[in-house]
């Protein structure tokens, strides 16, 4: 289970699952020819400040570099990996709320400069969502709210 502000690794046969994802933003990462993937469960936008190095994965920067970085010591290749973004819900319901959106544009911009393809996005609402990577067969499931489960993508199909 990766928590808010966790970057969580897998492969073979691992389950990786983050739930309550309200204005955070997940980035599911997959490495398709190495079957390795990672959840970033991320809570804000931009970069850790110096005196936050203990929190510094709730930051976009600090948690996708460590996705990546983590990815790569369990085999993976940069190029290889693809992405599926999930979160940036205004769950509190406030009209001035820009945290979410603020989180999005920051998520979109560093895995851009990361050149890593984003295959599916699923952003906005007002409900939370959960995600979850079945590594071995590469399907990224999803809920938004109290609804079934259903498929986001699967990056091997």
């Amino acid at each position: 289970m990766a928590l808010t502000g966790e970057v969580k690794t897998g492969v073979k046969d691992d389950i990786l699952r983050t739930v309550a994802i309200g204005s955070c933003l997940v980035i599911v990462a997959y490495d398709v020819k190495e079957q390795i993937g990672a959840l970033a469960h991320i809570m804000l936008p931009g970069k850790a400040p110096d005196n936050k190095e203990l929190q510094k994965n709730r930051y976009t920067v600090n948690a996708l570099s460590e996705l990546i970085t983590t990815m790569i010591s369990k085999g993976a290749t940069q190029k290889n990996i693809e992405v599926c973004l999930a979160g940036g819900s205004n769950v509190l319901k406030q009209k001035n709320n820009t945290i979410s959106q603020q989180i999005i544009d920051s998520v979109l911009e560093n895995v851009a400069k990361q050149k890593l393809e984003i295959k599916v996005q699923s952003f906005g609402g007002y409900e939370r969502r959960s995600v979850t990577l079945d590594v071995e067969t590469g399907c990224v499931y999803y809920t938004i709210g109290d609804g079934n489960e259903k498929v986001l993508w699967n990056f091997i199909s």
